[in-house]
């Protein structure tokens, strides 16, 4: 996972590769997993997700950290790892998949409308320290 540290630059350019092992360091203990689509040897698709209980929904994969290499967006390789998710959900019988996508990320929100998914309600967030952000 730390090798990817190039795509993850896409959507968090600030994170030093040092902060990036860092959080994945905590991340993986808890169900942090990976899938990533190469080209050529290049990380072109890759997105984090997370499988877990919760009372709300029980079993569930939850999306996190979606990034298509912007020189590859448009080729269907965001679907592919929506369409390998679902699997994996159904393979591990979950009863749904759960995402966030910021509030004015319309291009996100169009392309998971397409996909199936829809909102359900708001997360809410109380920043304790926005230095502390990537």
């Amino acid at each position: 996972m730390l090798s990817q540290i190039e795509i993850i630059n896409f959507l968090y350019p600030k994170m030093s590769k040092e902060r990036y092992e860092s959080f994945l360091n905590d991340m993986i203990p808890h169900n942090y997993k990976q899938l990533a689509i190469f080209e050529d040897n290049v990380c072109i698709g890759l997105t984090g997700f997370w499988f877990g209980t919760k009372l709300w929904t029980g079993k569930y994969i939850e999306i996190d950290n979606f990034i298509v290499h912007p020189e590859h967006r448009k080729k269907g390789i965001a679907k592919m790892l929506t369409d390998y998710l679902e699997k994996k959900a159904v393979a591990l019988d979950c009863t749904g998949i759960v995402l966030d996508a910021f509030t004015g990320n319309f291009t996100a929100h169009r392309f998971y409308y397409n996909q199936g998914y829809e909102p359900r309600g708001f997360h809410f967030i109380k920043m304790i320290n926005e230095e502390g952000l990537s």
